[in-house]
């Protein structure tokens, strides 16, 4: 971790933290993440965060939550920026986070920037020790979502209303500022703003061009550039700016302080007029030409230019200190961890080459919502951060240790490391690959060309490794010196769907067959396990049939709870990870909630048995291991499963039977191991419960399905489980439920990504 030191007098490269606080408005209704994070109503978090080591934190005070608390709005302020000053957490406090003010005003209203000022100087009275102010957060991004796409209030979709609203806010933040230090004249001005750079075909150079001076308005404007010579005068002017409205910026400039820039993986974008290569909800235009606009990185043959470009680029221009102020990415936790040590590495390497980098933010530390759609309405899309709050309370990630390395200046090491996030990956592309001429930066490497990239990206990510004390460990079998995963089961679904899912997630693994590895023999398994060298195991073999179990208990022990003790064993003695599964048929079903990880295994049948004493043999070996609890798989990749089965009898116009007097929860299996995927990386242990949720009879399964692919289900057959050839007693009740963590997408949403464009076909259907 390089340039994490400060040299040469410099100040050290800080780490910093940020709350996602985003308060939208949306037509007449507001959307406020920490509403649904939870941390507007707890105030422990703030020891989670002073626990990381950050050095400061972006901390709203927001104008719209305090309209709203009358006599009292400072209360919830007043009781946690006094704390975060105990605590050692400098705070920088924003003001309006994507939000267009009170419901009294608007961005484009006259007096919005009078009002924020107003608001300010309040603020300022009240906390005169603070420093350190974002009055308005990405005021371009919201100008353009809230006047020129017409996401976010108040919704215009025209080039005046977005010029309005930008002015505005680059209005409020200049008088903002003026009014708080008026109260404490050392006060700093902390500007963020999404940085990214578009590319194009040569036909649409006109168009990246525009977009990549548009880009730095907001900066431009508080900086006092935005002058006659700007190449974007005459567009403001036309868009209806006066010119002593812009007059007033170079006149009166409020430089930032601090430059702050928010890189995602979408902050690049690539226009193409040859919209036939891409979907349509891509495609769109100007006056002169249509085309399509899509992520760069699912496009251009150089790759992405990442955060270090984006870094020199702002210094260059503008000769200012600057610092990385969001850092963030949804998605799997492999490739979280990667993106932030990519964007710690980047800001170490702009300061060597000479930018004044002051930070990097890890951002939505308790993660965020509904950013896949915007957050234009509620779907309960989670995004976890440093801490994953779908649980009683908010639980460490595998980020919260890497972000205190990181700001310890310590080495942090991690197996997954090793292999480069998806978008260094060569299945990045999505569309057919675009040269623009800008090559790819990356931190201490050449750049990787298209046609390079499946053999540099396993070197890169090597060298990447090494930069951050991963360790390599293991044999040649782990892939390039990267030990895999051993993923046991080869024959069943599960272990197929983790096989695929670890490709897709850049996991090096290994498929092991009962003649590679039986789980069940001492000897095999520490031959297996001597061979592959993993870092962890996945035990998903097992005997699965359950009626059958009741004619064969002891082939079912042997499989099903032998086979997962000799394993814990076996990886306690070498420092591995153990992963295993259970079932929803260790409970009797005389409850009528759903049941949770702390309740009493009181198994019916011999399957049932095998696996609760498969639980208590592992965890009773191997605390470390983790035991998930599970039920009712349906995927893409098995079609024998349940729902599959219904579907294509209801199709075909037979008879299908189901139970309408057993209650399960059902699971996706794709939600199943990405979930697993990322407790296993968190380093979590004991049992989990991990279903889609809601609690249905096999019938009402059949039936919900049947209704979202419209196929008529008069020929289902819901029937008690007495008229059903069961051998093997079943639980009326076994819905799982949890007290440790809520993981996965509700039932509905599963069936509608497994059953998009079904065909009755499921072995050839991909997870959407």
């Amino acid at each position: 971790m390089s340039g994490a030191a400060g040299e040469g007098g410099a100040p050290a490269l800080e780490l910093w933290g940020g709350v996602e606080c985003t308060v939208n408005r949306v037509g007449d209704t507001y959307h406020d993440q920490m509403e649904r994070s939870g941390h507007a109503r707890r105030l422990d978090d703030l020891e989670r965060f002073a626990g990381l080591g950050i050095r400061a934190i972006r901390y709203p005070v927001l104008w719209e939550r305090a309209a709203q608390g009358g006599p009292a709005r400072f209360a919830w302020a007043d009781a946690r920026l006094p704390r975060l000053r105990e605590l050692g957490l400098r705070p920088i406090v924003g003001l309006v986070h994507h939000g267009s003010g009170p419901p009294s005003t608007s961005l484009v209203e006259p007096g919005f920037a009078a009002g924020l000022a107003r608001f300010a100087r309040e603020v300022a009275e009240r906390y005169p020790w603070v420093e350190h102010y974002t009055p308005v957060n990405e005021p371009l991004t919201t100008a353009r979502f809230s006047g020129m796409y017409g996401h976010w209030y108040p919704h215009g979709r025209d080039g005046r209303t977005f010029v309005r609203a930008l002015l505005s806010q680059c209005r409020a933040v200049a008088a903002s500022m003026r009014a708080i230090r008026e109260v404490n004249p050392r006060a700093r001005l902390v500007q963020t703003e999404d940085l990214g750079k578009t590319f194009s075909t040569p036909l649409l150079a006109y168009q990246a061009e525009h977009e990549n001076h548009r880009r730095w308005l907001s900066m431009d404007l508080l900086m006092g550039r935005v002058d006659r010579d700007h190449p974007l005068y005459p567009r403001l002017l036309e868009w209806g700016a006066s010119p002593g409205e812009l007059e007033a910026f170079v006149e009166s400039p409020c430089p930032p302080d601090i430059l702050g820039i928010n890189h995602y993986i979408t902050s690049d974008r690539f226009i193409d007029e040859r919209v036939e290569r891409y979907p349509a909800w891509a495609r769109g235009g100007n006056e002169r030409h249509a085309y399509a606009d899509v992520e760069a990185v699912r496009v251009v043959a150089e790759g992405m230019g990442g955060h270090l470009a984006r870094l020199l680029e702002v210094w260059e221009r503008y000769r200012r200190p600057v610092a990385i102020t969001e850092a963030h990415l949804g998605g799997p936790r492999e490739e979280q961890l990667r993106w932030l040590l990519e964007a710690f590495d980047a800001a170490a390497a702009a300061r060597a080459a000479g930018a004044d980098v002051r930070a990097v933010t890890v951002w939505a530390m308790l993660g965020s919502f509904d950013w896949d759609c915007l957050v234009v309405r509620e779907r309960g899309h989670y995004e976890a951060g440093v801490f994953d709050v779908r649980g009683s309370g908010p639980r460490p990630t595998a980020l919260a240790a890497l972000v205190r390395a990181l700001a310890r200046g310590e080495p942090f090491e991690h197996p997954v490391l090793p292999s480069p996030g998806w978008w260094r990956r060569r299945e990045r592309l999505l569309y057919p690959a675009v040269l623009v001429g800008e090559p790819a930066v990356r931190v201490g490497e050449p750049a990787v060309g298209v046609g390079e990239e499946r053999e540099a990206g396993v070197g890169a990510g090597e060298r990447e490794g090494a930069i951050h004390g991963t360790s390599a460990g293991g044999g040649a079998a782990g892939g390039a010196g990267r030990p895999p995963l051993l993923i046991a089961g080869a024959s069943g679904a599960l272990g197929r769907a983790f096989a695929r899912l670890c490709a897709e997630r850049g996991l090096p693994r290994r498929l092991l067959g009962r003649g590679e590895m039986d789980i069940a023999d001492p000897a095999s398994v520490e031959r297996a396990l001597a061979h592959h060298a993993p870092w962890a195991v996945i035990n998903t073999a097992g005997y699965t049939r359950v009626d059958d179990a009741e004619r064969d208990p002891r082939r079912c022990e042997r499989e099903n709870a032998v086979g997962p003790a000799v394993l814990a064993a076996a990886c306690r003695a070498r420092g591995v990870r153990l992963v295993t599964f259970s079932s929803d048929l260790v409970f009797d079903g005389a409850q009528r909630t759903p049941y949770v990880e702390t309740d009493p295994a009181r198994p019916l049948s011999a399957y049932g048995r095998s696996k609760a004493t498969a639980e208590r043999r592992v965890t009773e070996v191997l605390p470390s291991a983790l035991v998930v609890r599970t039920a009712a798989f349906f995927g893409p990749w098995d079609e024998r499963n349940f729902v599959a089965a219904a579907l294509r009898a209801l199709r075909d116009g037979r008879p299908f039977s189901a139970a309408e007097d057993l209650i399960v929860t059902p699971t996706y299996t794709p939600d199943l191991v990405n979930a697993a995927l990322d407790l296993l990386i968190d380093g979590e242990s004991g049992i989990w419960h991990l279903t889609n949720r809601d609690a249905v009879t096999w019938a009402e399964l059949a039936a919900r399905s049947a209704a979202l692919v419209r196929v008529d289900a008069g020929r289902l057959v819901r029937c008690p489980s007495s008229a059903l050839p069961f051998v093997a007693p079943r639980p009326r009740y076994s819905a799982l439920g949890s007290r440790r963590g809520i993981l996965l997408p509700a039932l509905e949403d599963a069936l509608a990504r497994y059953l998009a464009g079904w065909e009755g076909d499921a072995a050839r259907r991909e997870p959407a």
